[in-house]
């Protein structure tokens, strides 16, 4: 009988580096989310638009974005535009809008709020500046 020692197995060594497969996973949903999210963030200007039993909406080769605001203000796209300036420029746009294609769409978006007054106002620009499709968007009603 020979008295020894045992030999044991050291155990597993603790491991010293991080796993960066969870946090890239983690990453990438996250860039998904955001790419899905940002062309939701982009539209700024909040609008009660009318409710209206419409048609389709037509789908121009060309469209010109013009939207006025409870309070009357004229934005061109996303672009405020400046009470004092707001004729030269919206003529000076659907001009140029026309001579590119005289078949550009305009579509108007105005708060239900808005007095009628200021809207024909604005579509009275845009024809005297050689564009007459003009679009008024509205929101369908709920059922």
């Amino acid at each position: 009988m020979a008295f020894g020692r045992l030999e044991r197995n050291p155990g597993a060594k603790p491991m010293s580096e991080i796993n960066m497969t969870p946090l890239i996973d983690v990453m990438l949903v996250l860039l998904v989310i955001f790419i899905i999210a940002a062309p939701l963030m982009a539209s700024s200007l909040k609008l009660e638009l009318p409710k209206a039993e419409a048609g389709e909406p037509t789908e121009a080769a060309a469209t010109l974005v013009l939207a006025i605001d409870e309070q009357g203000q004229l934005y061109l796209g996303e672009q405020k535009l400046d009470a004092a300036q707001a004729q030269a420029l919206v003529t000076q746009r659907s001009r140029e809008a026309a001579q590119r294609d005289p078949g550009t769409e305009v579509q108007l978006r105005a708060d239900s709020r808005v007095p009628y007054g200021r809207v024909a106002e604005v579509m009275g620009w845009v024809q005297a500046a050689g564009l007459n499709r003009i679009g008024l968007v509205t929101e369908a009603p709920a059922k």
